[in-house]
């Protein structure tokens, strides 16, 4: 049962959160001045002419709709349904405490699978539905790494950037969240169905639209400021000049959070809407260390305050602690144990550039497999491109 609510309690809210012209603003408003959602639906006319509403959402608050009652009741049911489904208020131990800072907090929310996840340090990654091969890449090297060492991952479950860095997470065994902008008891799009399945089992899929919800337009850039509303930042990795994550972007702008875009070729239109935004003042990102240094004072909170997180669970991969007086880079500089293969083409590696053919002959590795870490190194910044598929060695920055 949601923390501090009764059964009857809960169903008033879910009735007033379906009430035709009710948002998260009036619904907030009409709970702070009367108490409750049940005593909202009890007082008469007048008093409810003085909170502003207009006529028609007062009579349908004095005379709620079957469709209205009948709805809350599915909602009721789907929450009853199985014991990993849950329905959050502000009154519920694992409501995120970030969201209660934005403008309009979803006043319920609907959630499927480990609701302590919300406790826990968020970074969004976003982008675009049809990203190019190198985008993939990069949400994919950028979620395994950030998850692995103790971030949950946040995203909106659309085809892309974003199923890239869910699955990403999912892979390396860290958490990550879904935000969507439909009921829970459907899957948008549904190809990711498989994808949302083992988000449900392993990590938390959340949505403020009530049961039935279909994927209209006009929610997708509402659920947008719940994906920057719940982190303490948001990575954007390709984004055209119209993409809805330049929307998210903006959300966590407003609320006061950091922004992270990767840069790209002047001459890639998925790089557009990353390069306005840093323009605009978004911090350009090349390795997953630039996001943990920016964010570095939020991480050192959660360390601190939510002993239960699984940043903490992964501190020692975060941090290498100083005698004294750390500073916050030093106190989330990454300390990475590198596997045999990693080493193997670190050691075939030097102050020259060097041919990624020659790299794959001196390690005995197949294509793939240096690819795939060639990446990872480099955004780890222990490896440089330079250009014509030529890498060298550097030493990271201090």
């Amino acid at each position: 049962m949601t923390a501090s609510l009764n059964e009857q309690e809960l169903f008033q809210r879910l009735k007033l959160w379906r009430t035709p012209g009710i948002g998260p603003m009036s619904m907030r408003r009409l709970i702070q001045q009367f108490g409750s959602a049940d005593a909202v639906f009890n007082v008469n006319g007048q008093l409810l002419q003085t909170t502003g509403l207009k006529p028609p959402v007062i009579a349908a608050i004095q005379t709620p709709a079957t469709d209205t009652i009948v709805g809350a009741e599915a909602d009721l049911a789907w929450y009853h349904a199985m014991v990993h489904r849950h329905i959050l208020t502000p009154e519920h131990e694992h409501y995120p405490t970030l969201l209660t800072d934005i403008d309009a907090p979803p006043p319920l929310l609907f959630a499927v699978g480990q609701t302590a996840l919300l406790q826990d340090p968020q970074l969004a990654i976003i982008g675009s539905r049809n990203p190019s091969r190198e985008g993939r890449e990069n949400a994919r090297a950028f979620a395994f790494y950030l998850a692995e060492h103790g971030l949950t991952i946040t995203s909106g479950l659309a085809e892309g950037i974003d199923a890239s860095s869910h699955q990403a997470a999912l892979d390396c065994g860290g958490a990550t969240i879904a935000v969507v902008a439909t009921g829970l008891d459907m899957v948008y799009p549904s190809q990711n169905r498989k994808l949302a399945e083992h988000i449900s089992q392993s990590g938390l899929i959340l949505s403020e639209y009530p049961i039935g919800t279909k994927p209209l337009p006009q929610h997708f850039p509402r659920r947008n400021r719940i994906i920057s509303g719940l982190s303490v930042g948001t990575l954007i990795v390709e984004a055209t000049l119209k993409s809805g994550s330049l929307v998210t972007a903006k959300h966590a702008m407003e609320q006061g959070r950091e922004v992270f875009a990767i840069p790209g070729s002047i001459h890639n239109p998925m790089a557009k809407g990353c390069h306005q935004l840093i323009r605009q003042g978004a911090k350009l990102v090349e390795t997953a260390q630039d996001i943990l240094e920016e964010i570095a004072p939020q991480l050192a909170s959660y360390l601190h305050e939510n002993t239960s997180t699984s940043l903490k669970q992964n501190s020692s991969k975060l941090s290498r602690s100083s005698p004294s007086n750390p500073s916050p880079k030093a106190a989330f500089e990454m300390e990475w144990d590198m596997d045999e293969d990693h080493q193997r083409i670190l050691s075939a590696l030097g102050s020259s550039p060097l041919p990624i053919d020659q790299i794959i002959v001196n390690t005995g590795l197949t294509t793939e497999v240096v690819s795939s870490i060639l990446l990872m190194l480099e955004l780890q910044g222990y490896v440089v491109a330079c250009g014509g598929g030529h890498y060298m060695r550097q030493t990271p920055r201090e």
